[in-house]
């Protein structure tokens, strides 16, 4: 007898129905992105973290946000979209269909962003230090400040959820919310588009600052000057090799003769193999391990790789060729 209380649902109930319910939505959304979550941390990269404790931090979200908690980790956020100022969701609840969660974000108010990166002047190595938040703690503190910083309040994020709900926050919503946590701790450049913030401005005084020393340090007259094995070594990447062979050169071979010379593979065409020829996929740990490569590294050549089209997420954390 229920005495009219809904019946209990296990969590593996709760797991496989989701699961089922993804499969077919597949079918049908070639774009889907579920949130998975990997391990018993919802988060584990600073951005990641940083998101889901600035939720936890206002009192108005403490004792709401914890609901969709269990909702996340069992896989009920079907697909979870982010765009500049905007997060879309579906969510499966108690109804055969899964709910629909839109959620808008207020973008970084100008002054504030302008007053952040006065502060970021100098503190800034890499693209890809900023992304795995590798970066000083006062850095962080600076971030991650509760009425300056990057996070946003809650009176700058409004929610709507497709389900009969009363609550004003809704379990649905908040598993939406620890789910851009879990998207954000895999891509977290994701984060600067979510709040319509430009990474390069926060890497652009650093590159000034730090160009600017090596011009001066070496005499040279323009910034053009620098050679690869400097920038390579500042800002933690490889520069591309170019295979100049392919152009012609007059004087040295005929017209329309073509000359291939092999030249060395770069970090980032290693990183691009190794994801184009994994055929399930492939994650950071693979990656790190068959290149020896930091996964701050990593990260930068995976979101690099992403901008240009070639390869895109599978899951969260695991990618294959576009």
């Amino acid at each position: 007898m229920s005495w009219g209380y809904p019946r209990y649902v296990s969590v593996a109930e709760k797991k496989a129905k989701a699961a089922q319910k993804l499969k077919k939505l597949q079918k049908k959304m070639p774009g889907i992105r579920p949130v998975v979550i990997e391990g018993k941390s919802l988060a584990r990269n600073w951005w990641g973290k940083s998101w889901n404790k600035n939720l936890e931090r206002y009192a108005d979200y403490s004792n709401r946000i914890g609901r969709g908690r269990s909702y996340v980790r069992h896989g009920a956020v079907l697909d979870l979209q982010i765009k500049t100022g905007r997060v879309t969701a579906l969510v499966q609840g108690s109804a055969a269909q899964p709910y629909k969660v839109v959620i808008k974000i207020e973008a970084v108010k100008p002054a504030a962003w302008q007053a952040i990166k006065r502060r970021c002047g100098g503190q800034l190595k890499s693209m890809q230090d900023l992304l795995a938040g590798k970066f000083p703690k006062a850095l962080g503190e600076i971030f991650f400040h509760k009425d300056k910083g990057l996070f946003p309040s809650p009176q700058a994020i409004k929610f709507d959820c497709s389900c009969p709900d009363w609550a004003s926050m809704c379990k649905h919503v908040a598993a939406t919310l620890y789910g851009v946590g879990a998207r954000l701790d895999q891509e977290p450049a994701l984060f600067f588009k979510l709040r319509g913030a430009d990474t390069a401005d926060l890497i652009a005084q650093a590159v000034r600052d730090k160009t600017g020393d090596l011009l001066v340090r070496s005499k040279k007259a323009s910034v053009r000057a620098i050679d690869d094995a400097d920038l390579s070594g500042l800002f933690g990447i490889e520069m591309d090799k170019v295979d100049f062979g392919s152009v012609s050169k007059p004087g040295r071979q005929k017209p329309g003769a073509r000359k291939i010379n092999p030249v060395s593979p770069t970090a980032t065409s290693l990183v691009a193999e190794l994801i184009i020829t994994g055929r399930t996929g492939v994650n950071i740990d693979f990656l790190a391990a068959q290149t020896g490569f930091s996964r701050s590294k990593l990260y930068g050549i995976v979101h690099r790789l992403k901008q240009q089209g070639r390869i895109r997420n599978k899951a969260q954390g695991v990618y294959i060729k576009a």
